[in-house]
């Protein structure tokens, strides 16, 4: 059973940058792996995603040209450079594990995805 944890979330001013991690306990090339976010009172949200191939990334619109995983990715972290960061992405971030989706499928349903990591809390504020 794969662990996740995440790290690298912290404060930062709106404009500003941050790097998510996801490290897993085996081979994070081996699962689709997507990014989630949530804020007190709402559902979880999802962010954008890799295919277990590496060949396909996918972003919800409000994150994309400023978030951006890499295609190459260690063999057990997943990233997620972030960039322009504004107020609207103060949340919990979250990665996830998608054992079941083929090999260049991103699934964007939190239903799909069965191991989490507990989260890192991002705060863009000034």
């Amino acid at each position: 059973q794969v662990q996740l944890v995440e790290s690298g979330g912290g404060l930062v001013q709106p404009g500003g940058s941050l790097r998510l991690s996801c490290t897993a306990s085996g081979r994070a090339s081996d699962y689709a792996m997507g990014w989630f976010r949530q804020v007190p009172g709402k559902e979880r949200d999802f962010v954008g995603g890799i295919s277990r191939a590496g060949t396909v990334r996918q972003y919800v619109d409000s994150v994309k040209g400023r978030f951006t995983i890499p295609s190459d990715n260690a063999v057990n972290t997943v990233y997620l450079p972030m960039n322009s960061l504004k107020a609207e992405d103060t949340a919990v971030y979250y990665c996830a594990a998608n054992t079941a989706s083929p090999a260049e499928v991103i699934d964007g349903r939190i239903q799909t995805y069965t191991h989490w990591g507990r989260g890192t809390q991002i705060t863009v504020s000034s």
